[in-house]
């Protein structure tokens, strides 16, 4: 029988908090869905769990280990001072003091969250991306000729679709213009602009770290989108009920799908994992074109783990159950060799 473990679940909050702040109210909430699954499962399989949240003032952190002695932190702190670039610091500390942790490394987390460095790696190993540039803020904008239209034009660093809209779709060079000059200013952002790839939209979940499981590929489907419009996936299209139901968006387990390129899709994400450095779990996303060309887009370490979003769905399908996913990935986090 696995032995049980002593474990902090690490959230991140928008707010200052306290060592023992009670966070019921919150864990009710919607927005709190995921600490509240994860909290659950742990709870289920016996393990003897604490939690913290923390905004600014990582004093916190320490006081909790010193008082708790945790085997092994369950992270699910993806920003720091409302600032999403700083997950990776997060963990970082976390590595250099030797604590366990679940999720993904440093490393993997800083090349993943820059969209360019990310996709030069992977065509480097000739994975296929789509043909992009970056624009730094303070640069003069322009579009390089071999950038062809439709362009799609995303924030470099941010997650969850987030600065991603309709108007990201451009098709003229004043509109490239206009668009990267908003995401300059209203995010305060650096941006990728890449060419726009006609296709289905997949999700592929994975667990492990040198040995990987590729759980069962999801789709989001855009049923009520006419054939000529761009089917891109929107902060909107994500995140937004009244709009996915308006555009007829779905996410489900992707339907005739050739197992060929199904086999071909598990191995290239699996190549694409080890690249990227990623550790624990991930999901990765992709374009298929009606060639079956496969198209990386981007990989998401450390993914929504709500019971009901795509990796935990992913899971079960492989009849891996919530919280069996949940000890499976607090073991790897425990084993995992952090350099």
């Amino acid at each position: 029988m696995k032995r049980k473990l002593k474990v902090l679940a690490l959230f991140d909050a928008i707010a200052p908090t306290t060592l023992d702040q009670d966070l019921s109210a919150e864990l009710k909430t919607d927005d709190w869905k995921t600490e509240a699954n994860v909290l659950a499962a742990l709870s289920e399989l016996g393990h003897t769990t604490e939690h913290l949240a923390i905004f600014d003032d990582l004093d916190l952190l320490q006081q909790k280990r010193q008082s708790f002695e945790p085997d092994v932190i369950f992270n699910l702190a993806d920003q720091f001072k409302n600032n999403r670039t700083f997950d990776q610091n997060i963990v970082s500390l976390l590595a250099m003091q030797g604590v366990p942790f679940t999720g993904c490394g440093s490393t993997g987390l800083t090349l993943c969250k820059h969209k360019g460095i990310s996709k030069k790696i992977l065509s480097y190993h000739r994975i296929h991306v789509p043909q992009f540039v970056t624009i730094a803020r303070g640069k003069r904008i322009a579009r390089p000729k071999r950038l062809k239209f439709p362009i799609l034009i995303k924030p470099l660093n941010e997650e969850a679709s987030l600065g991603i809209s309709q108007a990201s779709f451009v098709e003229t060079d004043e509109q490239f213009k206009e668009r990267v000059q908003f995401i300059h200013e209203k995010y305060n952002s650096d941006v990728i602009a890449e060419e726009y790839i006609e296709g289905r939209e997949f999700y592929v979940s994975i667990l492990g770290n040198q040995r990987l499981q590729v759980f069962p590929i999801r789709e989001l489907v855009f049923k009520e989108v006419p054939p000529d419009e761009p089917k891109i996936a929107t902060y909107k299209a994500k995140w937004d009920e009244e709009y996915r139901k308006k555009w007829g968006l779905q996410n489900q387990f992707a339907e005739r799908l050739d197992p060929v390129l199904a086999t071909q899709i598990e191995k290239i994400c699996k190549r694409i994992y080890h690249l990227l450095t990623i550790d624990g779990y991930a999901r990765v996303d992709l374009r298929v074109t009606a060639k079956n060309e496969v198209y990386f887009i981007e990989a998401n370490p450390n993914p929504i783990l709500a019971a009901d979003e795509d990796f935990a769905q992913s899971a079960f399908k492989a009849n891996v159950p919530y919280p069996q996913l949940i000890d499976r990935i607090l073991r790897l986090g425990l084993n995992t060799v952090r350099d």
